[in-house]
């Protein structure tokens, strides 16, 4: 082969991604109500397919006035901050009737940059429905990952009930989509059962690790520099104040563990002390008399939270849903073990690392059960620990996800052909 017709080889295998996050920001802080894991999963992976040599546009929100239109993440892969009429920040639902105006800026901007995309990846259900009317001025395969799902959320009976626009939103899209990528079977089964989708149509590919960042660090030195007790049996939460995540639960799962009084628990996340939610469970910290047994640590950035899994002795969720549960994985590739409810990938995750409980329900007595069994039981070594999520890493994420793509890339040629093949015979 020519050096010419490698070339041209190599440039067919460059995917030109448009990636749509439009509530949540990349880079927002974390812990915060519209930025989490998801957050998290979008940035990891766009900067691993850039590696790759893809180039990738990630485009959201105005959320801040000091955002620069368009960020460089990486080499290959930009941030690109679109404004939205007279408001830049309105919540999830309200954005929703400005989001043919939002694709209006991005064409403007694809335009402009004669930028022709090859594959469109949404990420949420409102992603996903801007998702479906940029596939449609576009003419490329949309790809989607919802991350959580309204139905199952609703069914769990805890917290404000989802729109039924996100309900109807969310089965209109996995119809209309060409592929759609769950992170585990658990989550592949409910869009099956309660969004009567092929299963022929869905992928599953698991969340991945930062394996550079999370890592086993020694444990007193970690906790000198937070400033935290060596004799404490730290329990450690990370994670968005909502009432889905069952962090009242685990207060009250406090006081019934034994010898408590050497227990300490950090909450690390939350939209501030003023928040409803942060307040109530300050409030309900006082009424249950370990006040000061909470640290109430607030946002910390991604950088710093391998110093906070070193210095736990457990990391818990409390969880009535999750889809995956991106911080039990980081926990792990840091070398401590998790305590959960039995949540998105919590069972393969805990049997395969052998390092922590799948409890049965979210009941303070069963998740003060399954802490009390890793704080009075030894656990494997902390580098056993991270070698068990190796696979996990992005780099094994993003090639999985590669083959998804193709395969919707692939779907979307059959229906054109079938498109065309219609047409002839109808006339």
């Amino acid at each position: 082969m020519d050096q010419e017709s490698e070339e041209t080889s190599v440039d067919k295998k460059q995917l030109r991604i448009a990636m749509l996050s439009i509530h949540s920001n990349p880079i927002g802080d974390l812990g915060t109500n519209d930025t989490g894991g998801m957050s998290v999963y979008i940035r990891e992976l766009a900067r691993e397919l850039g590696k790759r040599g893809h180039r990738i546009d990630i485009y959201t929100r105005l959320q801040e006035g000091r955002d620069r239109p368009v960020i460089d993440l990486s080499k290959k892969v930009r941030l690109i901050h679109l404004g939205i009429p007279n408001n830049g920040n309105l919540s999830r639902l309200a954005f929703y009737p400005y989001l043919p105006d939002f694709l209006k800026s991005m064409e403007n901007f694809r335009s402009h940059e004669g930028i022709e995309y090859d594959l469109i990846h949404s990420h949420y259900w409102l992603s996903g429905r801007l998702g479906n009317l940029a596939q449609k001025l576009w003419d490329c395969p949309h790809f989607v990952m919802l991350h959580t799902l309204g139905e199952v959320k609703n069914r769990t009976g805890v917290g404000l009930p989802e729109p039924d626009l996100r309900i109807a939103a969310e089965k209109e899209l996995v119809k209309t989509c060409h592929r759609i990528l769950a992170p585990t079977d658990r989550e592949k089964d409910n869009l099956v059962r309660y969004y009567g989708i092929s299963r022929e149509k869905i992928g599953v590919v698991p969340c991945g690790v930062n394996l550079d960042l999370f890592y086993p660090q020694e444990k007193k030195a970690t906790r000198r520099q937070l400033g935290f007790d060596q004799r404490d049996i730290i329990l450690l939460y990370v994670g968005r104040f909502e009432p889905l995540k069952g962090i009242d639960r685990l207060l009250e799962a406090m006081i019934r563990l034994r010898d408590h009084r050497r227990v300490r628990l950090i909450i690390v996340g939350g939209d501030g002390d003023e928040s409803p939610e942060s307040q109530f469970l300050r409030q309900k910290t006082v009424n249950l008399g370990i006040e000061d047994k909470v640290i109430f640590a607030g946002r910390i950035e991604q950088k710093h939270l391998p110093l906070y899994y070193s210095s736990a002795d457990v990391l818990v969720m409390a969880s009535h849903y999750e889809s995956f549960g991106l911080v039990a994985l980081e926990a792990l590739a840091c070398g401590r073990p998790v305590v959960s409810t039995p949540v998105g990938a919590m069972e393969s995750l805990i049997k395969q690392s052998q390092a922590g409980r799948v409890v049965s329900d979210s009941l303070p007595q069963s998740l003060a059960a399954g802490i009390q069994s890793i704080i009075t039981n030894s656990t494997p070594p902390a580098d056993e620990i991270h070698k068990s999520v190796q696979a996990y890493s992005w780099s094994n994420v993003a090639a999985a996800i590669l083959e998804e793509y193709e395969t919707a890339i692939r779907q979307c040629s059959f229906d054109d052909d079938r498109l065309v093949s219609a047409r002839a015979c109808c006339g």
